[in-house]
């Protein structure tokens, strides 16, 4: 018998592992700016204060990364289904990502952060790592800013079914 792959012990384990919803900003050289979805994303150290973020590797956003290495990170809180759903779909290179959205500018990047997070954390690529299909980055973090109800709402967490796909 031939066992679906996403339907194995490991798959299933993997997929019940919970993370965080973020929307990654970032920016090119040529002044283009961009966000997506971000779920693997972690805490790496306390001084200086660094996080890591899972990038697929086909996705435009690590070239963008290269060339301007900053990039903002939005923490999305349960009731903010709508950026979700906006960030989901993805965005071509030259697709506006803010056009209809209320962001301010980090102080540290530039970049949008956005006015309906529960807060940000703009940051600096401190380093990379190849990680078979996706590419891991180090960020220090250079700053961040608290939304309105990072203190009264709760985190959005995703927990998948299986852990070899989104």
């Amino acid at each position: 018998m031939n066992q679906d792959k996403h339907h194995t012990p490991i798959a299933q384990v993997l997929g019940r592992i919970p993370s965080g919803i973020f929307v990654l900003t970032v920016g090119d050289d040529t002044g283009r700016e961009t966000g997506m979805l971000a779920s693997w994303v972690q805490q790496a150290s306390f001084d200086p204060p660094q996080i890591t973020a899972a990038v697929k590797r086909e996705r435009y956003v690590n070239q963008w990364l290269q060339k301007r290495p900053f990039a903002v990170l939005n923490l999305l809180g349960e009731a903010e289904k709508n950026l979700l759903g906006h960030f989901g779909r993805g965005f071509k290179e030259d697709e506006p990502a803010f056009h209809t959205l209320e962001f301010t500018r980090g102080p540290a990047t530039g970049l949008p952060a956005l006015s309906d997070a529960l807060g940000y954390l703009e940051c600096r690529v401190a380093g990379q790592f190849d990680s078979a299909d996706h590419v891991v980055y180090l960020l220090e973090i250079l700053g961040a800013g608290v939304g309105e109800s990072l203190h009264e709402e709760s985190p959005m967490v995703h927990v998948r079914k299986s852990g070899l796909s989104y």
